[in-house]
């Protein structure tokens, strides 16, 4: 089959690869539709992931229909349209069954790394390397999903493709953050970054019930979208004091609740192992704003994916202003049934978020459209059934 993979620092390209196998009684294998890119994808295409590796195959948001389903599988059958969460999660684990799947214990088959790196074994997600499982991910024609019965979903006949893609990790992942942040009536909600995960965010908390939600990114066309998608209020700071302007709206007080959702920026430089995980830390700077801002005794949610260390955080203001810091991923089968039935009320629509629809030969343009955010690009949509270019 074809699949879009990673080839070395800042190249991918399509490449012949094995079709997906059942190697378990609980898997399926799903004919990818679409696919999308995220901002969580950059740091891979920079090859600054540790134990990324020549031939890996991206994309971790996908949907797609059922073609195959293993001997222990229960809930989809043979022609289900399913998105799937990006998350590989077992659903009978302790942290499965206590609502927290992204903490899953058997998720991740090779758990060695992640517990090196960071004390416990994080669990799977798809197209990403072999510290979080090495399963292939959804730029592709077939993908293998393990735990089928936890992680994919039935989509409502009346969500469409388009919109239903997003529940696999955007959506879920911003509705964490607004609620673990705590979100409640009357919260001022401030998102730094307008991308599809930070508008997403701003909506999720609207519909908690923020009083006012506040967008800063530094694109025009990604601040137009999120006042017209979110009803948020947005912060430019090309031309802003962003702290400043944020105590002026809040009465001196500061946000009750602020999102990070930027991540790590890609300058370019390649990186080795040992510079993944210690030296070069990064230096986000959006982290460290919304931890100066952000009311005494508030709370700080960090949306972006950063593999390994970060330097020059402010923790002397999170202890001297009773902060409270959350990391956050997404917990898909917490969340994607719910949100697939609001995208079916129409309570949240996702599509004007798939800003180019290519086909997956094209995913080079594609991702380079994405990262540089050139042509009003927010996330690039591949899809294995259009027909290649020319």
């Amino acid at each position: 089959m074809r699949a879009l993979c990673w080839t070395d620092t800042g190249q991918i390209a399509v490449r012949q690869v094995p079709d997906p196998e059942l190697r378990n009684g609980h898997d399926a294998i799903v004919r990818v539709r679409q696919s999308a890119t995220c901002g969580g994808d950059l740091p891979l295409l920079a090859g600054r992931a540790p134990y990324l590796a020549d031939g890996d195959v991206l994309g971790h948001e996908f949907l797609g229909e059922v073609v195959t389903v293993g001997p222990q599988v229960r809930r989809h059958r043979v022609g289900d349209r399913v998105v799937v969460s990006s998350t590989v999660a077992c659903g009978s684990c302790w942290q499965c069954r206590s609502g927290a799947p992204w903490c899953c214990d058997n998720g991740n088959p090779a758990p060695e790394a992640s517990e090196l790196a960071y004390g416990h074994p994080v669990p799977g997600a798809f197209g990403r390397p072999t510290a979080t499982g090495g399963f292939a991910g959804g730029h592709a024609e077939y993908v293998r999903v393990p735990y089928a019965d936890v992680g994919a979903y039935r989509i409502p006949d009346q969500v469409s493709d388009d919109r239903a893609l997003f529940a696999a990790d955007a959506a879920p992942a911003g509705w964490l953050a607004a609620e673990l942040g705590g979100v409640r009536t009357g919260s001022v909600v401030a998102v730094w970054g307008a991308g599809a995960v930070g508008q997403l965010t701003a909506r999720a908390a609207g519909m908690l019930g923020a009083d006012r939600v506040i967008v800063i990114d530094p694109r025009d066309d990604r601040l137009r979208m999120a006042r017209r998608h979110t009803d948020a209020e947005t912060i430019d700071p090309r031309h802003a004091d962003v702290p400043a302007e944020l105590r002026e709206r809040t009465g001196g007080r500061g946000p009750d609740v602020c999102v990070e959702a930027v991540g790590p920026a890609w300058d370019g430089r390649p990186r080795s192992l040992a510079d993944r995980f210690t030296d070069a830390a990064e230096r986000p700077p959006a982290v460290r704003e919304s931890v100066h801002v952000c009311r005494k005794g508030g709370t700080v949610v960090v949306l972006g994916e950063y593999a390994g260390y970060v330097d020059t955080f402010p923790l002397g203001a999170v202890g001297a202003k009773g902060l409270r810091v959350r990391g956050v991923r997404q917990h898909g089968a917490r969340h994607v049934p719910t949100l697939l039935e609001r995208m079916a009320r129409d309570e949240l629509r996702t599509e004007h978020l798939a800003t180019h629809r290519l086909p997956l030969e094209e995913g080079a343009r594609g991702y380079a459209l994405f990262r540089d955010r050139r042509d009003g690009c927010v996330r690039a949509v591949f899809s294995p059934d259009l027909p290649p270019a020319g």
